[in-house]
């Protein structure tokens, strides 16, 4: 090598200055995040909250971490970045809402080979607004290029949630009985679990994604954001008594559902109880997969599942139904009888 040569870090694939770029352009839809209990602005070495514990008298901190999977590669494929931050941000919030937690702010981490400014202020732009549907402060992040690692074009994304809960008031599941109602809230779409899978039967069916699926394109159906149910579900926790609820993720209602219930219960699932949407229709069909798959894999429609007292079904349901969600009895809570903990009828 020539002793005179200069090499700088833009030379190994590293652009500091784009990065300083993008930091100036996401100020403005960080700051629309902003709420109650913020301190400081974006760009230090670590973002500040207040706790807002006038509120609480023995206040917990709930915290959550989670990415989108392979979702992105979709996204990417698709060149569809702008709703791909709202999953990131409902993996997260969606988590620790369950516990009936307030979601306070969250952090993102976005890593690449080569950053492109416009792609990555469309998906951090999607965080943003994942966080106002969640009601929390996005008060920091981290964006890292790192050529050799990631191929040009790639990236991935991180998150990470905290919430706040009155330790009385934890939605743990101890008090779940035998004959609880088991209560579905609709999901958008396959949120951001089972794209693995997704992504071969794109492959193997050799589908157009522009085809219809219901009242949309397939790409549409399949890109579409995981829905964010945390101020809904704190409205609901705050005026009526839930015993417990999942959030249906990766596992899907088989492996989900039981992560909330004692061991010597199960969950008996009424699957007549509503109508598969297109989607999940499509990909059962295309993949030709089981439907033991399908329900393992995929939400299938549930992206929530909550247990209530019988006496509180009804006043929940209304509830739910006038603050936006699409909810029914999807079953029962039975005593075990072998070892399934979920039963399928």
């Amino acid at each position: 090598m020539n002793s005179e040569v200069s090499l700088s870090y833009r030379d190994s694939g590293v652009d500091i200055d784009a990065g300083n770029e993008l930091v100036e352009r996401i100020k403005p839809a960080i700051k629309s995040t902003y709420r109650k209990g913020c301190v400081g602005s974006i760009g230090g070495f670590g973002g500040l909250f207040e706790l807002p514990l006038d509120r609480y008298s023995h206040p917990l901190l709930v915290s959550g971490t989670d990415g989108v999977g392979t979702k992105l590669k979709l996204a990417i494929e698709l060149e569809k970045y702008q709703t791909i931050g709202i999953d990131l941000v409902a993996m997260c919030a969606n988590d620790i809402a369950v516990l009936g937690a307030e979601a306070l702010f969250f952090l993102d981490y976005y890593a690449t080979g080569k950053l492109s400014l416009e792609v990555a202020e469309q998906v951090i732009t999607g965080i943003a607004d994942g966080c106002k549907l969640a009601g929390c402060a996005l008060i920091g992040g981290e964006t890292a290029e790192m050529p050799g690692i990631y191929s040009e074009g790639d990236f991935d994304l991180a998150g990470f949630c905290v919430g706040i809960v009155e330790k009385g008031q934890v939605i743990n599941g101890e008090n779940i009985t035998a004959g609880n109602t088991l209560i579905a809230l609709g999901s958008s779409g396959p949120h951001s679990n089972g794209y693995s899978l997704i992504r071969k039967v794109i492959e193997v069916s050799g589908v157009d994604l522009k085809q219809a699926c219901g009242d949309e394109s397939l790409a549409d159906a399949l890109i579409k954001p995981t829905r964010i149910y945390v101020k809904n579900l704190l409205s609901l926790t705050q005026q009526e008594p839930v015993l417990a609820m999942a959030h249906i993720t990766g596992g899907g209602l088989t492996e989900n559902i039981p992560r909330v219930l004692p061991e010597h219960l199960s969950a008996k699932i009424d699957c007549s109880s509503w109508t598969i949407p297109p989607v999940f229709e499509w990909l059962r069909q295309a993949g030709n997969i089981e439907t033991s798959e399908m329900y393992r894999t995929f939400n299938c429609g549930v992206g929530m599942i909550l247990v209530v007292d019988n006496e509180n079904q009804h006043a929940c349901l209304e509830k739910l139904t006038q603050l936006g969600e699409k909810a029914w009895v999807i079953g029962e809570v039975i005593n075990k009888e072998k070892s399934e903990s979920v039963i399928f009828t």
